[in-house]
């Protein structure tokens, strides 16, 4: 048996003011720091020993990881880095406050950018304040695969051969793996683990700093799953994300 735990990124601090953040390099929010401790708190209580992690290369979600192993007192463990888990890339909407994009485009072209599977953004123009294309951390990737926005169809594909090639084999050899990481990276594995339909996935909604824990056979098929933490607050978490945009709009 094998185990995974998935957690998104505690809340940033584009989360809190309610910006489309993609590949834009963010901190955590201190509500975000308090969210991944209390990740590690959880995987700690549950009895959780981590052989390996793996996350993107935004900081937000490295720093999770890090914060919820200290927590666990297991800071030692191996930790693999990737562009492949990265956030979806927003494209033109990278920076943007999500409620001022629902009034400029209306509701269902909003909802289309931010959950539709196979529909991106306006692509990011060169020159935009938060192009990351110079940004050294990816002076490795050639030219054409650097995303100017991606919709979840995108992500999918970029992120599975990270799946097979390194997360994947760390399970078949029946170890404990972490994987720290994004709304929409995750939503693009859950998508692959569960064998959601690609009109099921766009319902779904993850919460910032929840561990969301698989069991898995020898093969990798899922025996078992649960979120830790409180029901009831997850929930609450979970429609909280849905209705971003919404919420603010109403202020």
């Amino acid at each position: 048996m094998a185990t995974l735990v998935l957690v998104r990124h505690g809340q940033s601090s584009w989360n809190l003011e309610n910006r489309f953040t993609g590949w834009w390099d963010v901190p955590l929010s201190d509500q975000g720091q308090k969210e991944a401790r209390s990740a590690g708190a959880l995987l700690s209580e549950a009895g959780l020993v981590v052989d390996r992690a793996h996350t993107s290369l935004l900081t937000r979600a490295i720093h999770t990881l890090e914060l919820a192993l200290g927590e666990m007192g297991q800071s030692w463990v191996p930790v693999a880095r990737s562009w492949r888990l990265n956030e979806r890339h927003y494209g033109g909407l990278t920076g943007l406050d999500k409620a001022a994009t629902r009034e400029k485009y209306g509701d269902e072209q909003f909802r289309q950018f931010r959950r539709s599977f196979d529909v991106a953004p306006p692509p990011m123009e060169p020159g935009h304040p938060y192009d990351v294309r110079s940004d050294p951390r990816y002076r490795h990737l050639p030219v054409d695969v650097m995303p100017t926005t991606e919709c979840l169809a995108d992500v999918i594909a970029r992120m599975l051969p990270y799946w097979y090639d390194a997360i994947a084999p760390d399970l078949i050899e029946g170890r404990t793996v972490l994987v720290a990481a994004h709304g929409n990276s995750l939503r693009a594995l859950i998508k692959h683990l569960d064998d959601l339909s690609d009109e099921a996935i766009t319902g779904l909604e993850i919460p910032t700093g929840v561990p969301i824990v698989y069991q898995m056979d020898a093969s990798l098929a899922v025996s078992a799953k649960r979120e830790l933490g409180d029901p009831t607050a997850i929930a609450a978490a979970a429609e909280a994300v849905r209705r971003q945009g919404e919420r603010e709009r109403s202020r």
